[in-house]
């Protein structure tokens, strides 16, 4: 039986978030689709990817890229009034900070969206091929 797989990554430090973004790396990301819950502490990213896992490089899949206990976001360079602005992830990195974490998320046109947390606990997730 031929079942398709989904990748679904859990990164709790630095190494599996470089995973993370290395399989996000060129992905897809419109204004529209990056969503900050703060009551809930939940930064989530709704992705276009392509597959790196794979050895058809080339195919595409969305992805959900959630990011938990996320207690503020900051963002440089990006218009948040044009929700069809689509922007390209270039990295995900990570910065200690005394006894905070900074996640950044660098995109191309120098746009970066910086998220402070206590902890890392970060999951990529796919949802569907395209």
């Amino acid at each position: 039986m031929n079942k398709k797989y989904l990748a679904k990554i859990i990164a709790k430090d630095s190494q599996g978030l470089k995973l993370i973004s290395a399989c996000c790396f060129h992905a897809k990301v419109k204004i529209s689709q990056l969503r900050y819950l703060k009551k809930n502490q939940l930064f989530i990213i709704f992705l276009e990817r392509f597959s790196v896992e794979s050895k058809k490089n080339k195919e595409k899949i969305n992805s959900v890229c959630k990011f938990e206990f996320i207690e503020s976001v900051k963002s440089k360079n990006i218009d948040q009034n044009n929700q069809d602005l689509t922007l390209e992830l270039f990295a995900i990195d990570l910065i200690k900070n005394k006894d905070r974490f900074e996640i950044n998320l660098i995109f191309n046109n120098n746009s970066i969206i910086t998220l402070s947390a206590e902890i890392v606990e970060v999951t990529l997730e796919d949802q569907n091929k395209i």
